[in-house]
């Protein structure tokens, strides 16, 4: 059975996927009976497009890089035009819808409200918008499940290394009682430029060079990306909803070259972590930069590479490495959670 998707957003991320979707299909159809057709975008910068048997994904590319707008993808009949993302979701035949829009991280709109739209309609969602996760995640989670929808999120930690579904299936059995990572590739590339002698200043611009940092940094620097991601690791791996906000958060724009330096000369180097740790019950959770020893697993990730440490109670520690951004490794990310729903459709067919 042939999944339709429609794109809410189609930014870089979503055209990735739809690329992969499109360049693997024969392979995804062989190897995991996964048959996908494009049947709707909805984008607030490139326009709206449905039709309900489905569009050339190859046409629908072009149009986008050539004109910049999907309402210029050739006419047909029965194609529609000019839905909101709202009316997307509600009126489309699609089966997955893709969220993939900019939110607001404070706020995790719209991205929210499209999932409840979603959910309320029957269609599955897979999103890489931390906002819905951190902020909503019982409520949504819960509205999923009351619909029989299929929720994937697997890319809002770090992106298409596999955080959050790899504890879950291939540590199943274990209690962890503290996850630790590196999950802002921002930061630690300018600490480990830092290390190199760069200031802090020069390692930052350098970073915005390379495209690493926005040209507003704060949420990288002050530490508000990786709490968002703390909150979605203790909902998800936890069991245990810990508010973004209620996350002591510092991040590294107090750190000077003259701290690096000291620490490098006591075999030492100074990481962004987030902790969360889970004793007698509850679940507590933190970021903030910390001197840990040269010979810590999480010392020798550098540059903007993420890692994330799972302190478990039978197989003991475990160190997942990976990109933690990049736009086919996101795109990747939704990949995986779309298999992900054609095996679970699968089993339920059984």
């Amino acid at each position: 059975m042939t999944t339709k998707i429609a794109f809410i957003g189609f930014g870089g991320v979503g055209q990735a996927l739809a690329k992969l979707l499109d360049e693997r299909s024969q392979s995804l159809r062989n190897k995991y009976g996964l048959e996908t057709e494009v049947v709707a975008v909805s984008d607030v910068m490139k326009g709206s497009i449905y039709h309900p048997d489905g569009l050339n994904t190859q046409k629908l590319l072009d149009t986008v890089r050539e004109t910049g707008n999907v309402e210029n993808y050739p006419d047909q009949p029965g194609i529609i035009k000019g839905w909101n993302s709202l009316e997307t979701i509600q009126n489309s035949n699609a089966d997955m819808i893709v969220e993939v829009t900019f939110t607001d991280v404070k706020t995790g709109q719209p991205a929210i409200d499209h999932h409840k739209a979603a959910f309320e309609n029957k269609k599955s969602v897979v999103t890489t918008n931390k906002g819905p996760v951190a902020l909503a995640y019982n409520e949504l989670n819960e509205l999923a499940e009351q619909n029989g929808v299929f929720w994937g999120f697997e890319g809002t930690v770090m992106s298409g290394t596999p955080a959050l579904r790899m504890p879950v299936t291939t540590l199943a059995g274990n209690e962890i009682h503290e996850i630790k990572g590196i999950l802002n590739g921002t930061t630690n590339y300018i600490l480990t430029e830092m290390e190199k002698g760069q200031s802090y200043d020069g390692a930052l611009k350098k970073a915005q060079e390379l495209g690493y940092a926005e040209a507003d940094p704060t949420s990288d620097v002050e530490g508000y990306d990786a709490r968002y991601k703390a909150a979605i690791l203790s909902n998800y791996l936890m069991g245990t909803p810990v508010s973004a906000e209620d996350i002591p958060c510092e991040g590294i724009s107090n750190i000077t070259q003259e701290m690096i330096q000291q620490a490098l000369k006591e075999n030492k180097k100074w990481r962004l972590l987030a902790r969360v740790t889970k004793e007698n019950g509850n679940v507590t959770a933190s970021i903030k930069p910390e001197k840990i020893d040269a010979d810590d697993p999480l010392a020798g990730v550098t540059g903007s590479t993420n890692a994330i440490l799972y302190e478990c109670d039978l197989a003991g520690p475990i160190l997942l490495t990976g990109a933690g951004a990049g736009l086919i490794e996101t795109g990747y990310s939704l990949l995986i959670d779309i298999i992900h729903y054609q095996k679970q459709n699968a089993l339920a067919k059984i």
